[in-house]
């Protein structure tokens, strides 16, 4: 009886020294991989339309790996946006900081959206602004809103910068102007998706540099 109980001990110990060994494992998964695998969800579906299913699915992991690494939906997300952000969105701020004239700035950075929104092997057009269609989640709405315009009111920067120099007339609307750049950009992503070129959308670039007062 005595050496039965204590063959039951052990037997009943196990389990639970299994479970403390299985808590303190390293994933199983590159988080970087699965980052990226979600960014192109996202990317391609837009918010809404991206179910948690879908994501474990293409991520290669379980639900309660999805939620260990990265929170719920909403905060895998937020994590994609950034990531695009660095990897794939940071064209236009680079080319309004490298510059030396807001027009010049305008006229990359619409060069290198024709460029970027048409890249193969990847979803067209831009994530930050594809995201939010027929987005009903208030808070992402709202994030990538304030994002883009954000983007607006840098470009608007630049221009009031180059009217207060002399490099654009008094006159400037700067505003209107950052805003009709704005109206580009997101056209042209919307364009990108439904399968312009991008010899297209750099004619759309063209064109919209001829409305830009100059001194």
């Amino acid at each position: 009886m005595v050496s039965g109980e204590k063959s039951g001990q052990a037997e009943a110990s196990t389990p639970k020294v299994a479970a403390r060994g299985r808590r303190g494992r390293p994933r199983s998964f590159d988080r970087a991989t699965a980052l990226e695998k979600a960014l192109m969800a996202f990317w391609e579906h837009g918010y809404e339309a991206t179910s948690v299913s879908d994501l474990t699915r293409v991520m290669d992991i379980g639900a309660p790996s999805l939620y260990a690494a990265f929170g719920d939906k909403r905060s895998l997300f937020e994590e994609v946006v950034q990531e695009y952000g660095v990897r794939y969105g940071s064209f236009g701020g680079r080319a309004l900081a490298e510059e030396p004239t807001a027009r010049a700035g305008v006229e990359r950075m619409l060069r290198e959206a024709a460029v970027e929104y048409t890249a193969p092997g990847r979803p067209h057009g831009c994530l930050v602004i594809h995201a939010a269609a027929n987005c009903s989640t208030a808070e992402v709405e709202e994030s990538l809103r304030e994002r883009r315009n954000g983007n607006i009111a840098a470009i608007e920067d630049r221009i009031d910068a180059d009217v207060v120099a002399g490099v654009l007339p008094p006159d400037t609307d700067a505003a209107a102007l950052a805003r009709h750049t704005g109206a580009m950009i997101q056209g042209m992503s919307q364009q990108a998706r439904d399968g312009a070129s991008r010899v297209e959308l750099e004619a759309l670039a063209e064109i919209a540099l001829a409305v830009w007062p100059r001194v």
